[in-house]
């Protein structure tokens, strides 16, 4: 039934990107590199920033939320029609990986996100001694995660490796799962 009115909301190709992860992980370079906009002076998100992009015919309006401790009890009032959450995980963080596995996790038994499919973009990946796939993979538990559809995958918001990539999976999963035509 949900994804019936999902398909019937999504007729005009239109889908609501939540972009959600810890303070610092790098949400709104990436949301800026997307856009093709200065990322040289960004300041942390307190609160969020609403960007659209046209992308292979569909509408992307994308909800880059801030990330910090105390924003994260209101991360809930996004959840509403998220077609797809890109959870953003800085990957020269490990001293956070516990916390970024539970705040993803807390995330993930909220009933409006469910549905939703999951990309986790492990950022800052070009920098030397980041994590490594297999090991955000493991410290974030991916593997046990069977309510969504989810990948993972290295990016910078920096050099924009893999952004148009991830965006391709995320209208790619849409035309699998949501869209009739």
């Amino acid at each position: 039934m949900l994804s019936i009115l999902r398909k019937a909301r999504l007729k005009d190709k239109e889908m609501r990107i939540l972009m959600l992860g810890l303070d610092n992980a790098g949400k709104t370079t990436i949301v800026k590199k997307i856009m093709n906009e200065d990322i040289n002076s960004i300041s942390p998100t307190l609160g969020f920033i609403i960007k659209t992009i046209e992308y292979e015919g569909y509408k992307l309006n994308i909800w880059d939320v801030g990330g910090q401790k105390t924003l994260r009890t209101y991360w809930k009032n996004y959840f509403e029609k998220t077609d797809t959450l890109i959870w953003v995980v800085d990957a020269t963080d490990r001293e956070r990986i516990g916390d970024c596995r539970r705040e993803l996790e807390s995330l993930l038994l909220q009933e409006r996100l469910l549905g939703a499919s999951l990309l986790v973009f492990k950022n800052k990946s070009d920098v030397p001694g980041s994590m490594t796939e297999e090991e955000v993979r493991q410290g974030l538990q991916l593997d046990s995660i069977k309510t969504h559809k989810w990948t993972i995958m290295a990016c910078s918001a920096m050099t924009g490796m893999n952004l148009q990539e991830g965006l391709q999976w995320v209208v790619q999963d849409a035309k699998d799962r949501l869209f009739l035509f």
